[in-house]
């Protein structure tokens, strides 16, 4: 009769462990989305600044047509890029014809002065700052996610319901173009 206790309790205890388990890893994975939500908002306030910093600068530099193509056809890219890899590289080529637009202002004393580009550009750099810390987030939620479904006994449960690792969004390391300084050459 005690051995039959013994037995329940063992298999109560694992069934409750199991419950913990799993409610602990769908508790991680909603913080991952939920961070990657995050990020989406910061990006989408900055795909909403770009049209507005396009037009201001335009005003004073309608002869660097180029640029403003590349900031334009870079942010179309960014808005449909699907997946966390591709949404990365879109990301990096939008950051990359940023620069190069804000380098362009430097070259127009007027424009630099002007109330509406400096706002522009102090919303975009702020959007900038939310974006990293929203990555940085994220990117530490998803380590939390994938060491919960690969450290034993979790792995166990994140097998057995299919829990597989999440992406970390990152710069791309064969994108080196997005780490160099843009050369801006007249």
């Amino acid at each position: 009769m005690i051995l039959t206790y013994i037995i329940i309790a063992i298999l109560a205890i694992l069934v409750v462990w199991a419950i913990v388990a799993f409610n602990g890893l769908v508790r991680s994975k909603n913080r991952v989305q939920e961070s990657w939500a995050d990020i989406d908002v910061q990006l989408k306030r900055r795909y909403d600044l770009i049209p507005n910093l396009v037009e201001t600068v335009k005003g004073y530099a309608a002869h660097e047509k180029t640029v403003f193509e590349d900031v334009t056809q870079a942010r179309a890219v960014a808005m449909g890029a699907t997946g966390l890899a591709q949404k990365g590289q879109a990301e990096n080529q939008l950051a990359g014809a940023l620069k190069s637009l804000f380098a362009v202002s430097e070259a127009y004393p007027d424009l630099k002065a002007n109330q509406n580009f400096l706002a522009l550009q102090n919303e975009l750099t702020d959007t900038e700052d939310k974006i990293q810390a929203a990555r940085r987030f994220y990117n530490g939620n998803v380590r939390d996610f994938n060491t919960a479904i690969q450290v034993f006994p979790g792995s166990i449960i994140a097998g057995t319901f299919h829990f597989t690792a999440m992406e970390f969004f990152q710069l791309d390391a064969a994108d080196a173009a997005a780490k160099e300084p843009v050369q801006v050459k007249f």
